[in-house]
C-alpha cells in the first residue's frame, strides 16, 4: 500500500512539472485565449501611390479623307510599317448631284461655243476663197475654232471622270490617294474596300480610316486617386506591372500630373504620364493594361511590424503595441511606439521595440 501511494505521488509531481513546462512554452507563443505572438523583423519598406492605366504610344495619328466616296483599294494591313507619305488607301469619290449638274452644264456651254466657232470658221473660209476676207482674219477665226474644240474635249473628259467618281476641279484633278500622315506602325485599319467614307470638314469629324503610331516611343498613361496625388511629384521613380506580362517589371519616371481632376464613377482622379526607361528588353504592345507604383519614399534595413498589431488612443495621437505578460495568466503589457514609414501593410518602428521582440496579436473581434 505504501509503495502504491509513493508511485501516485511521484506521478503527480512529474505531471505537475510537465504542466508547468508546457505552460511556460505555451506562453512564449500564446498569451491568452486566441492570442498569438508576432516577431518584429528587419526589412525594407516603400511608400507608394498606385496609378491605374495602360501602355500607349506617346502620339497616335488618325488617318482621314478630305473627300467623300468609296474605298476602292487598301494598300496596308494592321502591323505594317509605313513612312510619312506612303499610300494607304485609294478613294473613288462620290460626286454630288450638284457636281454632276455642273459638269453637264460646262459641257453644254463648251459645245455651244464650239458650234458657233465652227460655223464662223466655215463661213470665213468661204469668204477667204472668194477674196472677201484677209488671211489674218481667217487665221484668227481658225484659232478661236481650235480653242473651242479643245474646250469641248476637256469638258467631255471632266464629265466622264466625274461620273466615274474621279472628281476634278477647274484645272487639276482632286487627289484621291490617302497617304500616311506620320511614320510608324499601322495600329488599326477600320475600313475595307467598298466602305463609304465621310470626309473631314470643319463641321464633321469624318470617317477614321486607320491609326498610325511610333511603337518605339511608348509611355504609361493612367490615373491617380486624389488621396495620393498630393504626395507625388514629377521626377519620382515608378515601377510598372503589365497585366499581360506578370513576371516583368517596367521602370520609368513620372513625367506629368494633370492640374485638373476628372470624375469617374464617383471617384476623383488625376491623369498622370510615366516616361519608360530606355533599353528595357521587354516587348510591349499598345493598349496593355498596367498598374504603376509611384515610389514616394523608400527605406531599407529597418524594424518592421504589421500595421494590424497597432493600438491607438487619444484619437490616434498615441500608438501602442502589446508585449506578452510575465506569466501564463498575465495580461499583455502596452508599450508606446513611434511610427515611421508605412506601405499600408507594414509600418516602420522608430522607437519602442527592436527586431526580435514578440508582439501580441489579438484575435479579430466578432461583429454581431
Amino acid at each position: 500500500m505504501g509503495k502504491i501511494l509513493k508511485l501516485l505521488v511521484t506521478v503527480a509531481i512529474i505531471g505537475g512539472a510537465a504542466a508547468l513546462v508546457y505552460g511556460y512554452i505555451s506562453n512564449k507563443n500564446d498569451t491568452g485565449p486566441g492570442f498569438t505572438l508576432i516577431e518584429a523583423e528587419r526589412g525594407d519598406i516603400t511608400e507608394k501611390a498606385l496609378a491605374v492605366g495602360k501602355i500607349d504610344p506617346r502620339e497616335q495619328f488618325q488617318v482621314k479623307s478630305k473627300i467623300s466616296g468609296i474605298v476602292s483599294r487598301c494598300f496596308v494591313e494592321v502591323g505594317d510599317q509605313v513612312v510619312s507619305g506612303d499610300p494607304l488607301f485609294e478613294i473613288a469619290p462620290d460626286p454630288t448631284p450638284q457636281e454632276l449638274l455642273d459638269v453637264d452644264h460646262r459641257l453644254r456651254s463648251a459645245q455651244t461655243r464650239f458650234d458657233k466657232a465652227e460655223a464662223d470658221f466655215e463661213r470665213g473660209r468661204q469668204l477667204h476663197r472668194d477674196g472677201l476676207m484677209s488671211k489674218g482674219d481667217i487665221d484668227a477665226i481658225e484659232e478661236s475654232f481650235q480653242l473651242a474644240r479643245v474646250s469641248v474635249e476637256q469638258a467631255q473628259d471632266n464629265q466622264e471622270l466625274t461620273r466615274q467618281g474621279r472628281v476634278t476641279g477647274t484645272t487639276t484633278q482632286v487627289e484621291t490617294t490617302i497617304r500616311a500622315n506620320a511614320s510608324g506602325t499601322v495600329l488599326s485599319r477600320v475600313v475595307s474596300t467598298g466602305d463609304p467614307i465621310v470626309p473631314l470638314t470643319s463641321y464633321q469629324p469624318g470617317t477614321e480610316m486607320a491609326t498610325i503610331a511610333d511603337m518605339s516611343d511608348l509611355i504609361f498613361k493612367g490615373t491617380v486617386d486624389e488621396i495620393d496625388v498630393g504626395k507625388i511629384s514629377v521626377g519620382m521613380s515608378c515601377r510598372i506591372k503589365v497585366g499581360a506580362l506578370p513576371e516583368a517589371i517596367v521602370t520609368g519616371t513620372l513625367s506629368r500630373i494633370a492640374p485638373q481632376a476628372q470624375r469617374s464613377e464617383g471617384a476623383t482622379l488625376f491623369d498622370v504620364e510615366i516616361e519608360l526607361d530606355p533599353n528595357q528588353d521587354i516587348l510591349l504592345r499598345a493598349g496593355y493594361s498596367a498598374n504603376a507604383d509611384v515610389v514616394i519614399r523608400e527605406k531599407t534595413d529597418i524594424v518592421l511590424i504589421p500595421e494590424r498589431l497597432l493600438l491607438f488612443e487619444d484619437d490616434g495621437a498615441s500608438t501602442f503595441v502589446e508585449f506578452p505578460g510575465e506569466g501564463p495568466e498575465a495580461e499583455p503589457v502596452k508599450v508606446a511606439v513611434e511610427l515611421g514609414l508605412s506601405d499600408g501593410l507594414n509600418v516602420e518602428i522608430l522607437s519602442g521595440l527592436t527586431d526580435g521582440d514578440q508582439i501580441v496579436q489579438r484575435p479579430p473581434r466578432e461583429i454581431n
